[in-house]
C-alpha cells in the first residue's frame, strides 16, 4: 500500500471538523475541489470511504472515525516538534503573538507594551483581545501542519483563578473589585456605602444573565435576584460606559478608576472577587528568546502596575 500523505490527512480532519467541504476549504485557505481531490485520494490509498455524504454534511463512517483519531495524533505530535524547534529560537526578533482580555489591553498593557517595543524594536508584537485563553499546545483545525508562526498566540495574559496546569508562568497580582457610580450624579451613593445596601436600594449596571464563565458573572446571579437591574451588558469597559451616564451603580476593577475621573467608587474592595492575572506560555516555548524578553519586561511591568492599584 502506498505511504500515507499527511497533506491528505490534514484536509480529511479539516473536513470532519467543518462538517462540509466548503467549510474545510475556508478553515484551510484552499479551493473546495482542492480538499475533495485530496480526500478523493486519501479514500483511494487506503481503499474505504472515510465519509458519509449526507444532506446535513460529512460524517465520518467508522473507517473514518477511526483514521481520524490517529490522523489527532498525528497533528498533535507534529504541533510538538514543531514547539520544540521553536522554543530553540534564540534571536530578539520575529512576530510574538499575545493573547489578552480587553480589558487588560485597554487599562493595563498599553504603556508596557510600548516601553518593551521601544526595547526590542526587532521584536513585532500582534496583540489579540481575547477573554479566553488560548490552548497554546494546540492549533487551530485550519493551522494543522502549518508553521508555528500562525499558531494563536505564544503568550497569554489571563485574568482568572484557574489557568490550565500544563501552561507555565507567574502571577503577576492581584486585582480588586469595587461597585461605582457616577461623580456627583443625582440619586446615586457618591461615598462608600455597605455592600447589602447597594445591593438593595441602588439601581444597577449588571452583566448579562446567561454570561456564566467568570467569578464577576456567578457573584451577580447570587446578588442581584432582587435588585433594581436598569440595564445589562457583556463586559467591564460597556459597564463603565453606562455608569459614565449616571444610569447606576456597578461593578468595576480598580486597575479602570485611572481611566475614569468620573467615576467614584461607593463601596469596599470585594473580597471574593479579587482575582489574579497570569502571564503564560507553553513550557516548549519558554526558552525563546522573544517569549522570554516579554514575560520578563511586560510581567514586571504588569506587576508593578498592580502593586500600586
Amino acid at each position: 500500500m502506498p505511504d500515507l500523505d499527511w497533506n491528505d490527512l490534514k484536509h480529511a480532519l479539516a473536513v470532519a471538523e467543518a462538517g462540509s467541504l466548503a467549510g474545510a476549504a475556508r478553515r484551510l485557505g484552499v479551493n473546495h475541489t482542492t480538499v475533495l481531490r485530496r480526500l478523493d485520494a486519501l479514500e483511494a490509498t487506503l481503499g474505504t470511504r472515510l465519509f458519509d455524504r449526507k444532506r446535513s454534511g460529512y460524517e465520518p463512517t467508522d473507517a473514518g472515525h477511526a483514521v481520524l483519531a490517529h490522523a489527532r495524533r498525528m497533528a498533535d505530535r507534529v504541533n510538538e516538534i514543531e514547539r520544540q524547534v521553536l522554543g530553540r529560537d534564540r534571536e530578539l526578533t520575529g512576530l510574538l503573538r499575545v493573547t489578552t482580555a480587553f480589558v487588560i489591553m485597554e487599562h493595563l498593557l498599553p504603556a508596557p507594551l510600548a516601553d518593551f517595543a521601544r526595547a526590542y524594536p526587532g521584536i513585532e508584537v500582534e496583540v489579540t483581545e481575547n477573554a479566553f485563553l488560548v490552548d497554546l499546545s494546540r492549533q487551530r483545525p485550519e493551522m494543522v501542519g502549518q508553521s508555528l508562526a500562525h499558531r494563536e498566540a505564544d503568550v497569554a495574559l489571563r485574568l482568572s483563578g484557574q489557568v490550565a496546569e500544563h501552561l507555565v508562568g507567574r502571577n503577576l497580582g492581584m486585582t480588586q473589585c469595587r461597585v461605582y457610580a457616577r461623580r456627583g450624579a443625582p440619586g446615586l451613593p457618591q461615598s462608600v456605602q455597605p455592600l447589602q445596601e447597594l445591593v438593595r436600594d441602588a439601581p444597577w449596571v449588571a452583566f448579562e444573565k446567561d454570561q456564566q464563565s467568570r467569578i464577576y458573572d456567578s457573584w451577580m446571579r447570587s446578588q442581584m435576584e432582587q435588585s433594581r437591574v436598569r440595564i445589562r451588558v457583556d463586559i467591564f469597559n460597556a459597564t463603565a460606559a453606562m455608569l459614565r451616564t449616571g444610569i447606576g451603580v456597578g461593578l468595576l476593577p480598580t486597575f479602570m478608576e485611572a481611566g475614569n475621573p468620573e467615576l467614584v467608587p461607593v463601596s469596599d474592595p470585594i473580597p471574593e472577587l479579587a482575582a489574579p492575572i497570569w502571564i503564560l506560555t507553553h513550557p516548549d516555548l519558554r526558552q525563546t528568546a522573544r517569549v522570554r524578553a516579554f514575560m520578563q519586561h511586560v510581567g514586571d511591568a504588569l506587576a508593578e502596575q498592580l502593586r500600586a492599584t
